[in-house]
This record gives C-alpha cells, sequence and structure tokens, in this order.
C-alpha cells in the first residue's frame, strides 16, 4: 500500500529531475559565444631632430610588454642625424632574434606634427593607432591598457607626468589630467589612441600648425566618449623648466583661449614662438 501510495511522488520527482537536466542543457546551448577579434596597435611617432633622443625612444618601445604590432617613426625633415640614427637603430632590432617581433617603418614627410602623424597613420597596418610624442614614455603594459579599453571604447589617452620632482610641475601634471577628464579633451602629451576607422572617418588630424590635437579631440568627443586611463604616461619637462612654470602656464591657457575664441591657429602658432624666443632671451 505504502509503495503505491509512494509511486506518484517518486514519478513526479523523475520527472522534475529530468526537466531541470533538459534546461541546463538548453541553456549552455543557448549562452552566446563571445568572439574577440585581435587588436593590432600601431604606433607612429613624427620626430625633428631627436638624434639625441632616439635612442632611449626606440629602447622603450621596443621593450612594451606585450610589444605593439607596428611602429612608424616619421622624420619631418630633421637636419640632424636623426634619419640615419633611425635606420641603424631599427636594423639593429630587427637582427636581434631575441627582440621582439615589430613591424618597423621609417618615412620622411614635410614638417609639422600634425602632417607628420597623418603621413604616418597612412602607412599603418593596424587597427588602433597610437600618436606617441617623441620625448613621452609609455608605462610598461600600455598595449595591454589599450586593447582592452578598445572594448568598449573607440578612442581615449593616458594621464600624464611631468618627469620633474618639482612640487609644482606635479601640480601641473594633475591638472593637465583633471581638464582632460573633465572636458573630453586631450593633448598630445598624454598619447591620444583611436580605432582607425574613426580616424579614417574623421579625416585624420587637421591640417594645422597647432592646437590639431585639440580639434582632433573636439571632433571626437562629438561621437564617442573617451577611454581615460589612469596609467601615466611620463613627458619631457624641458618646456617648462626651459621657460619658466607660470610663464608657461600663462602661454598655454591664453592660447587655448584664444583658439576658443576662432583666432587662427597660423597666428597662434607666431605667438608661441615669439614668445618661445622672447623667453629663451631672457633666461
Amino acid at each position: 500500500m505504502l509503495r503505491m501510495l509512494a509511486q506518484p511522488v517518486i514519478e513526479a520527482m523523475s520527472s522534475l529531475r529530468n526537466g531541470l537536466r533538459g534546461r541546463s542543457k538548453l541553456n549552455k546551448q543557448s549562452v552566446p559565444t563571445i568572439v574577440t577579434t585581435p587588436v593590432n596597435v600601431s604606433i607612429v611617432i613624427p620626430i625633428f631632430n631627436e638624434a639625441d633622443n632616439l635612442p632611449k625612444l626606440i629602447t622603450h618601445v621596443a621593450k612594451l610588454n606585450p610589444p605593439p604590432y607596428q611602429v612608424v617613426l616619421v622624420d619631418g625633415g630633421s637636419t640632424d642625424k636623426s634619419v640615419a640614427m633611425a635606420k641603424a637603430l631599427i636594423k639593429t632590432f630587427m637582427c636581434d632574434r631575441q627582440a621582439p617581433v615589430i613591424e618597423w617603418q621609417l618615412i620622411e614627410s614635410e614638417a609639422g606634427r600634425a602632417v607628420q602623424m597623418n603621413a604616418g597613420a597612412a602607412q599603418v597596418t593596424g587597427d588602433t593607432l597610437l600618436f606617441l610624442h617623441a620625448d613621452t614614455q609609455l608605462p610598461n603594459a600600455a598595449i595591454t591598457e589599450i586593447v582592452q579599453s578598445m572594448t568598449y571604447h573607440d578612442w581615449g589617452h593616458f594621464d600624464v607626468r611631468l618627469n620633474s620632482r618639482s612640487p609644482m610641475l606635479w601640480t601641473v601634471s594633475r591638472m593637465m589630467n583633471a581638464r582632460s577628464r573633465l572636458t573630453r579633451i586631450a593633448t598630445g602629451d598624454q598619447a591620444i589612441f583611436i580605432k582607425k576607422s574613426c580616424f579614417d572617418t574623421l579625416g585624420g588630424y587637421p591640417n594645422q600648425p597647432l592646437m590639431e590635437d585639440i580639434e582632433l579631440c573636439k571632433r571626437l568627443k562629438n561621437i564617442a566618449r573617451p577611454a581615460c586611463l589612469s596609467s601615466e604616461v611620463t613627458t619631457s619637462a624641458r618646456r617648462w623648466q626651459k621657460y619658466g612654470t607660470w610663464q608657461t602656464i600663462f602661454l598655454m591657457w591664453r592660447l587655448r583661449f584664444d583658439y576658443w575664441c576662432g583666432v587662427a591657429p597660423e597666428l597662434l602658432k607666431q605667438r608661441y614662438y615669439s614668445h618661445s624666443k622672447i623667453a629663451g632671451l631672457k633666461k
């Protein structure tokens, strides 16, 4: 009698168990597989009379872990030994079997940072561009951080640190980082990176002699929010040290304000270099 009464319960439990097994199989089959596409980062570096700095620059880039897919050096008509030195250094790394596999290129273009960066971008075969100034060093894991951020963003930049122990320049660095996060506009010193498809859609850097990085970011932020990476790039403080911290601060803010008011970049360039010559004579 007890067995007869328990039979329906046993059958019900068996059906429930089978149903759960079926649901488990269904759920496993219905979970989509996430397919990730490899991101190849190409670094574009404009150079002009950087012979003294090139050994440090190229060695630094070659030691990034993981390494970039490609590095394009763009010389803007150097009058020192920059081109010859770059060729020799590239040949050394390409012949070193223990060095990471990187596609190195050295090209020449007209002078001008925007012109040089656009010329370098035209040679790129990777899908992500990283524009690096010759006096700026990346964090060692920069490539990994860029690849991760490209999953959710079309462009971005790093925080920056001026290579000086001066408390004032430390403050300047923090102000630059806060400003870029607040306004979503970065400077070239912050190593701007961007998907090549997005860069091509915008037509590259605007062909202007100054504020080309500001103008590019103004256009980019209308398309997408940037990835603001807290890892710091280290950039040279030589301009601040040579011309004076406060003088440089006032000059850069004045130039930015005038640009915002519509002053032509060509006129801003004249003011910038005129101020630099005057400040250099005062030192």
